[in-house]
This record gives structure tokens, sequence and C-alpha cells, in this order.
């Protein structure tokens, strides 16, 4: 899929989340369908002038302008909404109504699997220098089996795998 709803240069395009990623997918998706809709309009009122042999009359570019007008405004109001929505997710990012997101205290739970394992580890990787102690404390963390799911026993094999 070509994105062209808007410009992104690359650097700033690779780190969208996924979830962002699939927003701009979504707006280009609306944008393409205005666009195509408009593009049948068009052609619409093409061959119904042709018919008529007024094709050349300022009033089939009136109504080309018309309709592109309304097609910059509707991309407009598609961007504007693209735009309110990764705000909004930028600011969910740093927190909700608990404080700033951190595990344990206020786990996201709108980060992916491998993004909620990856905060888990980080977390008893920097709690303890002792991987004896940390495969105790994580055994007994209860907010981790929920929270990883299906990931626990991989992270718990993981730091097993650093006690001797």
């Amino acid at each position: 899929m070509i994105i062209d709803i808007v410009s992104i240069p690359s650097d700033k395009y690779s780190n969208l989340s996924h979830k962002n990623m699939a927003k701009l997918r979504a707006a280009q998706v609306k944008k393409n369908a205005v666009v195509a809709e408009a593009q049948k309009k068009i052609n619409s009122m093409f061959d119904r002038m042709s018919a008529r042999h007024f094709v050349q009359s300022t009033a089939y570019e009136l109504y080309v302008k018309d309709v592109n007008a309304q097609v910059d405004q509707a991309i407009a109001d598609i961007i504007d909404e693209l735009d309110f929505q990764l705000a909004e997710d930028s600011d969910n990012g740093k927190g909700n109504q608990y404080g700033p997101y951190r595990y344990p205290e206020n786990p996201n739970y709108d980060l992916s699997d491998s993004e909620r394992f990856l905060a888990v580890e980080n977390y008893y990787m920097s709690a303890t220098k002792d991987p004896n102690a940390r495969l105790q404390a994580y055994s007994m963390d209860a907010l981790a089996r929920e929270y990883l799911g299906q990931y626990y026993q991989t992270l718990y094999d993981l730091l097993a795998s650093y006690c001797t």
C-alpha cells in the first residue's frame, strides 16, 4: 500500500507503533475511497455531458472544480482526524489516570505482547543483581502471570537460565 495521505519522513514513519500504523493505513483507505468516488462522479458527468456535446463547456469545468474542492475538504478532515488520533495515542503512551506507565505500579495494557515482555524483563533485570532472588520474586508475581499471559513461562525460563 502506498501511503500518500501525509508526508512522513522515513525515520518518523519507522517509529510509529503497530496501532498507529493501522490508523495511518485506515486513513489512507478512507482517502483512497474518497478519491475513487470523486473520480466516478467526474467520469459519470463526463459521460453524460459528452453524450450531449457539452464536455468543453464551463459547466463541466465548474463541476470538476467543485468535486475536487469537496475531495480536498474530505481529505483535510481525514488528516485532522488522523492527527487527533495519533496525538491522543502519544498522550496515552505516557500514562493514565493512575500516573505514568511503569511496571508493576501502573502497567500499560495497550502494549503488544513483546513490548510487555520487555517491560517486565527490564523491571526484573534492574530490580536486583542476584539471579536467584530475581527468579524467586518473579515466580511470586501474580501481576506478571496475568500481564504476560502465555509469555510468562518464557520469561520464567529466561530468568532461570541466569541462575546457577
